[in-house]
Order: structure tokens, then sequence, then C-alpha cells
């Protein structure tokens, strides 16, 4: 995420809101001990309607290539990005 918001920040597109959902796949072994097999983060990321929505999809495909923690893993870590547009506020 904070490379993410990094990227944005310097291609100016405004992001609002930042959620992440995540799974992962275990390997049981038989004797009991285990270890991940893969990770799944669904982040939703919301931006400003004056933001450019494909740049932003863009840049998290980067921020996946620079990400410490997914480089650091010995199994795949997978994303599926939704980026949404901020609506315009209600007025009275």
């Amino acid at each position: 995420m904070l490379w993410y918001l990094h990227l944005c920040a310097d291609a100016r597109v405004v992001v609002v809101d930042y959620e992440d959902d995540g799974s992962g796949k275990l390997i049981e072994t038989d004797d009991g001990n285990g270890k991940f097999a893969e990770v799944t983060i669904k982040p939703r990321v919301t931006v400003t309607k004056e933001s450019d929505a494909e740049l932003a999809k863009e840049l998290h495909t980067r921020a996946h290539e620079f990400c410490f923690i997914a480089n650091s893993m010995n199994f795949p870590v997978k994303y599926e990005l939704e980026i949404l547009i901020e609506k315009a506020a209600a007025t009275a």
C-alpha cells in the first residue's frame, strides 16, 4: 500500500480511500506442519473523479513489483484490484 500511495502522489492520482482484504492457500503436511502456497490480496481503491483511473490501475501493478513483502515471499502473491471513482458529495 505504501508504494502505491507514493506512486499515486507522484503521478497526481488522488486516493481518497484504500481498503484491502486478503486470503491465502495453506498446505498442511502429514506431520501437521504447514506453509502458505499462495496469497491473494484484494485492494479496493477509490480515487477522485479528476484522477486517471487507468493510471491508478497501472500504478498498482508497478507498486506490486516494488513491494518489499511480496518480493520476500517464497510463494506467489497475487492481487485482484478494484478501482472506484469518488462520487460527488450531495448538496443540501
